[in-house]
């Protein structure tokens, strides 16, 4: 069986133009700015994908991270870990199926039954401190694991997306509109953040950059300029 489309594309970007930006995150609000090479971001995909092998998860993943934060570069990180893992993503609470969720820093509880990573959110990845029993600090967690590439394989047609309006197997999660340019990204859904912000760039050998929180629109504009950002295709 083959692996999950985008996680190939994305390590054969590594290889291909590893030094070159591929997120670029802004929260204008806060000064935040963030920028990961095409590399980085394989790096930290596979940080992740290994933390979930060391966790022994086997089946679905939750994030209710994609839904509180869907333009947050960690939150983006996780469906494709997961895919790597040869695991499902369901973005929203946990349901029956799942063995791990993935929260923000403003509700970092523990899920009973299920292993809980909580992400800082933090511009640079900094670690959450003083969390709960049962809670795991993604940051502290996944930087200690190897940056090893190990890709499961899957099958095409098993889930690989689910939220409240979407289900998708791993053949569809390579089938957004491929983006060859630098693009500007507003957070929406899960889904269509997900998909402009990193999977259309994946596999259009593009960028993204990703404005999340309140700004004006001629600050946008500039931003944009400054950027040599544009809208996505549609």
């Amino acid at each position: 069986m083959p692996e999950n489309p985008i996680v190939r594309a994305l390590a054969q970007a590594a290889r291909a133009r590893g030094a070159e930006p591929l997120l670029t995150w802004y929260r204008p609000e806060t000064g935040g700015r963030t920028e990961l090479s095409v590399r980085t971001v394989a790096n930290w995909v596979d940080k992740t994908a290994n933390l979930l092998d060391d966790l022994g998860v086997a089946g679905t993943v939750a994030g209710p991270v994609s839904v509180s934060h869907p333009g947050h570069w960690m939150s983006l990180l996780w469906p494709l870990a997961a895919w790597q893992r040869g695991c499902g993503y369901h973005a929203g609470d946990p349901d029956a199926g799942c063995e791990l969720v993935v929260v923000g820093p403003d509700d970092p509880r523990p899920h009973p039954g299920l292993t809980t990573v909580a992400c800082s959110l933090h511009p640079l990845g900094l670690g959450l401190r003083d969390l709960p029993d049962g809670v795991l600090d993604f940051s502290g967690e996944a930087l200690a694991q190897p940056d090893a590439h190990a890709a499961e394989p899957v099958d095409p047609s098993a889930s690989a997306w689910t939220d409240d309006r979407h289900a998708l197997d791993h053949a569809a999660t390579g089938r957004v509109v491929a983006q060859p340019s630098r693009v500007l990204v507003r957070p929406s859904t899960a889904w269509a953040t997900l998909a402009d912000a990193l999977l259309g760039p994946v596999l259009g050998g593009g960028s993204a950059v990703v404005v999340e929180g309140p700004v004006e629109a001629d600050a946008l504009a500039r931003l944009a300029a400054a950027e040599h950002a544009t809208a996505p295709v549609a």
